[in-house]
């Protein structure tokens, strides 16, 4: 028995994790990945929003994150994948068969990037489609690529790209770009960066590498190939709540509903992070988040 399961090592999670050690609670953190971090490890720019502290970039902030927790009194269990979760029972079985029981779940579970599902998406991860403009960008200079997405990241990520690229096509579904101004100033009136608004990429083509992809317009006859030797998706991302469907209340999006003690509609069961922040998932929020749920729970515990 523990006082606490916290499930989700980012952020969030070692907040939460190094608070609970604070106020004396029993913790066990469960992580499906081998390492700690969460999305961390994604982020290749500096990271200078975070108050009083900056990194050349999320693999420095994770360091420095893992630094403080060293020390803390709480189990800490990576590769663990989480079979079944009766959250009333407070109650988890992990694929291990075995048995976890706490009197508090704290869900950190963060998102995942959005995937396309289309044909050649996992064939050619990694041979031509590429994770980061700013980490991988020398691999496809002086190729033709499509960036696949309408928001900032897709917009950022194509300027960077044409600095490299003698061409790049972004491709996204709606009439308007959801970047930001000053993004989607830049696409229009960068030479090497054409905008197919209102278009879908249907799959992407190849032999050994990246060759191609098939787009279809919304003005077009039929679907076209594109001759490309490069391609990146940034299409969002999505709450990783799959496992918690059914159980409590999340909306149209996925994500958990949480009051501002971050606690959901099942007493002492607990949401933080971007998990439960589709307005505004930050690193900021999620280490305040963490806090806040500790506190809550620390302090329940105490009066009873």
């Amino acid at each position: 028995m523990n006082d606490v399961v916290i499930i989700g090592a980012g952020p969030a999670g070692l907040s939460a994790a190094r608070w609970c050690d604070e106020l004396g609670l029993d913790t066990l953190v469960l992580e499906q990945s081998e390492k700690v971090g969460g999305q961390l490890s994604l982020v290749h720019n500096p990271i200078d929003n975070y108050l009083g502290l900056h990194a050349d970039n999320g693999e420095q902030l994770r360091a420095r994150f893992i630094a403080q927790t060293e020390g803390c009194d709480f189990d800490l269990w990576t590769n663990v994948e989480i079979e079944s979760a009766d959250l009333k029972a407070k109650r988890i079985v992990l694929k291990s068969r075995e048995q976890l029981q706490s009197i508090a779940i704290i869900i950190a579970t963060g998102l995942r990037r959005r995937r396309l599902g289309i044909p050649g998406e996992n064939e050619f991860a990694g041979r031509g489609i590429i994770e980061s403009a700013t980490r991988d960008r020398e691999q496809l200079a002086g190729k033709d690529v499509c960036v696949i997405g309408g928001g900032d990241a897709a917009a950022e990520n194509a300027l960077l790209l044409a600095q490299v690229c003698p061409t790049v096509t972004l491709v996204h579904r709606r009439k308007k770009l959801r970047a930001r101004r000053e993004f989607a100033e830049q696409l229009h009136t960068n030479h090497c960066i054409t905008v197919f608004p209102e278009s879908i990429v249907r799959r992407i083509i190849g032999s050994d590498r990246v060759e191609a992809v098939e787009i279809e317009r919304a003005q077009a006859i039929k679907p076209f190939q594109m001759a490309v030797q490069g391609v990146l998706i940034r299409i969002g991302f999505e709450p990783n709540t799959d496992f918690i469907r059914g159980q409590l209340t999340l909306d149209d999006e996925g994500f958990v509903v949480v009051d501002s003690r971050q606690e959901t509609g099942v007493q002492n069961v607990f949401a933080i992070g971007d998990v439960a922040n589709p307005l505004a998932p930050t690193i900021a929020g999620a280490v305040g988040a963490g806090a806040t749920a500790a506190k809550v729970i620390a302090s329940r515990l105490v009066r009873s």
